[in-house]
């Protein structure tokens, strides 16, 4: 009985209806998945720059010239601490001694 069976479903031409349905499947598959262009926008969304990106470069280019100007000002705060402290008079031990007025 089982050979009856298995005769009616693919008779006599077996690995002709079996290349068929291999085929059918192996087209269908290939259908499925070709109908997108996920490749070609991952393509073009890599070969933009991001807009994150634009503003963190112009954000580096503030900060780099925002600390330029603070090592502008730090020389010359060293520089005006410098020539301050060769202007100073050191006290003298009895002024120095003398604090009860505070």
């Amino acid at each position: 009985m089982a050979e009856l069976s298995e005769q009616f479903i693919w008779g006599p031409k077996r690995m002709k209806r079996l290349a068929f349905a291999l085929t059918g499947a192996a087209a269908l598959t290939l259908a499925a998945c070709g109908s997108s262009n996920h490749d070609q926008v991952s393509n073009a969304e890599l070969n933009q720059p991001a807009a994150d990106l634009n503003e963190q470069a112009n954000e580096a280019a503030m900060n780099a010239a925002e600390d330029a100007a603070l090592g502008n000002q730090q020389a010359l705060l060293n520089q005006e601490n410098a020539a301050a402290r060769e202007n100073v008079t050191n006290p003298s031990d009895a002024q120095e001694q003398n604090v009860s007025g505070m």
